[in-house]
C-alpha cells in the first residue's frame, strides 16, 4: 500500500495539500513508530549504534541509517530531528566520518559539542542512548575536498573540526599526495576532539601536517597570527578551508585576504548563518498564505519560516540557516529581504527560502 501511494502523482499532490509533504504515506508515520520505528516515512530513521566521549564535553554518535538514505559527501552536513520532552526539534550537524565508512558498514557518525544552554546537544549527551532512533536528512553542503587535487590548508577551531576530519580521512584513505596542513586551534590539550585519529593520520599519511594550537595553555595565549600561515609551505597555492567560531573565521579570512588569497579559494563552514545588516524600519508586512487561506501581519525583521509557524502553520524546513533549502517555497507576489545577502528579490514569483526571507510590506506565498 504503501509503496503505491509513494507512486501516485495525484496522491503526492494530496499529501502536500492536506499534509504539507511530498509524501503522504507519512501520514501513517505514527502507527509505523509504534511498529518499527526504522519504517517512518517522513525522514530517513537511523539507529544509534555506540557513543564514544571525545572529550570531556564532546561525544561522537555512531548511526546506522536505514537503507534509502542516499549518503553523502565528505565534509557536507545532515539535519537531525529529535523528539525533547514531546516536542520534535531538528537541528543541523556536520558528519565527522568519512563516506568509505558508511559505504563498508553502513554507519556514520555525528561529533557533537555540549552547549551552554544547548536544548538539543545537551539532551543528546545527557539522554541518548544505543538503541534509541532519531531522524536523519540528506546530507547537504559545498565544503568539499579539491578536485582534483591540488594543496590545501585547514584552519579549525573547536568542535569546527568535525567536517575537517570527514575529509581528511577519505584523502588519507584515497592517496591525496598534495600537501595538506591542518591548523588546528583549541582552548587547552584537554579539548582536542579525536586526537588519537588526528595522529594517527599524521603518523602514516606522508602528505598531512598536523600542528595543534592549545591557546590557554601558552602566555600569551597563542592566537592564530601572520607567523603561523607564514610556516605554511607554498601558502599562497592552497585551497584553504575555514571552519570554527566566527571570531576565528573573521581573523582566518582578514589574514589570508591581505596574502592575496582571494575568495573563491576560501571555503567556509559556519556553526551558525551569518546575517546582513538590515535596515528594520522597511520590513514588515501582510502576509497571505495562499493555500490556508490565512492573513497575517509582521513587523521588523521576522522571517517567514517564523512568521507562518507563529500562525500555527507547518512548513516544511530544515537547517533554518538558508543552506539546505528544505524550507523553498513558492513567492506569488510582494518582495522579500534575504536576511544573509541583504538583497531584496523581484515582486513577481519566485521561489525562495522560507527560513531566511524576511517580508518588506505585502507578501503572498504558496503556503
Amino acid at each position: 500500500m504503501i509503496s503505491v501511494l509513494e507512486k501516485s502523482p495525484t496522491l503526492h499532490w494530496l499529501g502536500r495539500q492536506l499534509f504539507n509533504r511530498d509524501d503522504p504515506a507519512a501520514f501513517f508515520d505514527p502507527l509505523l513508530e509504534r511498529i518499527n520505528p526504522m519504517w517512518v516515512r517522513q525522514y530517513t530513521p537511523a539507529r544509534v549504534k555506540a557513543i564514544y566521549n571525545e572529550t570531556a564535553d564532546t561525544k561522537t554518535f555512531v548511526l546506522a541509517p536505514a537503507g534509502r538514505w542516499k549518503g553523502f559527501a565528505a565534509g557536507q552536513h545532515v539535519n537531525i530531528g529529535i523528539d525533547v520532552d514531546g516536542v520534535r526539534r531538528n537541528r543541523t550537524f556536520s558528519l565527522s566520518s568519512s563516506p568509505i565508512q558508511w559505504r563498508a558498514d553502513g554507519t556514520v557518525t555525528l561529533t557533537i559539542k555540549r552547549l551552554p544552554g544547548g536544548l538539543v546537544t545537551n539532551w543528546m549527551h545527557d539522554h541518548l542512548e544505543p538503541g534509541a532512533v532519531i531522524g536523519l536528512g540528506e546530507a547537504f553542503g559545498d565544503f568539499r575536498i579539491p578536485d582534483p587535487q591540488e594543496p590545501a590548508l585547514y584552519i579549525a577551531g573547536g568542535s569546527g573540526i568535525t567536517p575537517v576530519l570527514s575529509q581528511l580521512e577519505t584523502m588519507a584513505a584515497s592517496d591525496y599526495r598534495a600537501p595538506v596542513t591542518l591548523l588546528y586551534f583549541v582552548r587547552t590539550q584537554a579539548d582536542v576532539i579525536a586526537a588519537e585519529k588526528l595522529h594517527a593520520l599524521a603518523s602514516r599519511w606522508p602528505a598531512f601536517t598536523l600542528k595543534v594550537f592549545a591557546t590557554s595553555d601558552t602566555h600569551p595565549p597563542q592566537f592564530l597570527s601572520e607567523q603561523h600561515l607564514d610556516e605554511v609551505p607554498g601558502i599562497a597555492a592552497r585551497r584553504c578551508y575555514l571552519c570554527g567560531p566566527k571570531g576565528l573565521m573573521d581573523l582566518a579570512n582578514d589574514l589570508l585576504y591581505r596574502r592575496g588569497i582571494g575568495e573563491d579559494r576560501i571555503h567556509s563552514t559556519f556553526f551558525s548563518a551569518p546575517t546582513a545588516n538590515l535596515d528594520t524600519e522597511s520590513l514588515g508586512g501582510a502576509v497571505h498564505f495562499q493555500r490556508s487561506n490565512l492573513d497575517v501581519s509582521s513587523e521588523g525583521d521576522a522571517v517567514l519560516l517564523d512568521i507562518a509557524e507563529a500562525a500555527k502553520l507547518s512548513p516544511r524546513y530544515g537547517c533554518r540557516m538558508g543552506i539546505c533549502h528544505q524550507c523553498s517555497c513558492r513567492k506569488t507576489s510582494g518582495t522579500v529581504i534575504n536576511r544573509l545577502t541583504g538583497k531584496a528579490s523581484g515582486p513577481g514569483e519566485e521561489t525562495i527560502q522560507l527560513c531566511v526571507s524576511v517580508p518588506s510590506g505585502p507578501v503572498s506565498v504558496e503556503l
